[in-house]
């Protein structure tokens, strides 16, 4: 039986193993090894859906999203990007079309050439030179009056194409008005590149870094968000610390930010956060305890607990939240893709109007301290039944 080991360092729970139960926490260790192995087995789309199919498709949506990447393209000024690594990040626009049957929270993958009308397809792409590309970004702030950017940085174990038509789904499923962005590390889109992907990340971050200090030198550009899903956490994460550390401490006051299932180490990210400072408007981490993909990577970190599965019931994690004034929403009710529960996050994306309402209210996710449940039949976030502290929200 496990037994749980009471810690009173930290605000993590940790957990003890007794000799007897090692060879069946292998046995199940290896089990949950091989659903990831499988999953990520079955054959993902190739760069080719990345070729243009020109014209669109009757009652087809038309999503323009911009992309900063340190991946290396196939050619100068093309349209796919390899897992190869830049020091200089390119720069480039696409159009993707989503198709008019689309369901929420799901990327309609073309099974050969992509199809507007029935599949996610690229409409066009342009490369862009540095100062294009911000000066083309502003202009579409500019364009949904409120000046919005929201930039999404992917996760481990993902292909361009596969971040770019997942910024595609959250935009279209969530109709913001803003400017999407997509941070595009060199990720190895492999099981086995774990390693090799947590190298890409720590090299991107200076590119992310200069990034973001661009986009809030910019007054043309207003609020910034920043969606960062697992490793894509930890990178920035990394990058918050780096600008704290560099002197661009005002960067951080023009960011929203939503670290989504992040594949942080806890004891890391409590010392990342102790240098970083709190936020005007709390940090978001969303959190599922069932992530089956990070209780691999926690036994990939020797056991260490992963910031992306805490349990919030914990008191200990409530106080650590109040503490770092952080908000940590468990989203173990929302609807995800695939069956590994690590991607749930792109179901909050149709519920998106819902939450915006709510934050022009004074509620929503940018506005509490703590730990919550997060309520899908209402969009709303509670506390958990066992939480110690009451709701507060970030003003006290």
């Amino acid at each position: 039986m496990l037994r749980a080991r009471k810690e009173t360092a930290g605000w993590m729970p940790g957990a003890t193993f007794g000799p007897s139960l090692r060879a069946g926490l292998v046995a199940i260790l290896t089990a949950l090894f091989a659903a990831v192995l499988l999953a990520g087995c079955a054959s993902g789309p190739g760069p080719e859906v990345l070729d243009p199919v020109g014209a669109p498709a009757a009652g087809a949506r038309s999503v323009r999203l911009f992309v900063a990447t340190t991946r290396t393209p196939e050619a100068p000024a093309g349209h796919r990007f390899t897992r190869g690594r830049s020091a200089e990040p390119a720069f480039a626009e696409y159009t993707v079309s989503v198709p008019p049957d689309h369901t929420a929270g799901q990327i309609e993958w073309p099974k050969g050439r992509p199809a507007a009308a029935t599949t996610f397809a690229v409409l066009g792409h342009r490369a862009l030179a540095p100062a294009t590309f911000h000066g083309d970004i502003a202009a579409d702030a500019a364009g949904h009056g409120a000046r919005k950017v929201a930039l999404f940085v992917h996760g481990y174990n993902t292909s361009f194409q596969q971040a770019l038509f997942r910024l595609a789904q959250m935009v279209a499923d969530s109709n913001i008005d803003g400017t999407p962005i997509l941070f595009a590390w060199p990720s190895e889109a492999a099981v086995a590149g774990y390693v090799a992907d947590r190298d890409a990340a720590a090299l991107s971050r200076d590119a992310l870094a200069n990034l973001l200090v661009r986009l809030a030198a910019d007054r043309r550009v207003g609020e910034i968000t920043v969606m960062a899903h697992s490793m894509g956490g930890w990178l920035t994460v990394e990058v918050l610390r780096q600008l704290r550390l560099s002197g661009h401490g005002a960067v951080l006051s023009r960011l929203n930010v939503v670290l989504a299932a992040p594949d942080i180490d806890i004891d890391l990210f409590r010392a990342q956060m102790q240098v970083i400072g709190p936020f005007p408007r709390p940090v978001v981490v969303l959190v599922s305890p069932d992530d089956r993909a990070l209780l691999v990577s926690r036994r990939i970190g020797g056991d260490r607990p992963r910031l992306g599965a805490l349990e919030i019931g914990d008191p200990r994690v409530e106080a650590g939240a109040r503490a770092a004034r952080i908000a940590i929403v468990d989203i173990s009710e929302v609807e995800g893709p695939g069956s590994l529960n690590h991607d749930r996050f792109v179901g909050l994306a149709a519920l998106y109007p819902r939450l915006a309402a709510d934050e022009r209210r004074g509620g929503g996710l940018f506005n509490k301290v703590g730990t919550f449940i997060f309520d899908t039949v209402d969009a709303t976030l509670a506390a958990p039944a066992a939480a110690a502290s009451p709701v507060g929200a970030a003003g006290e």
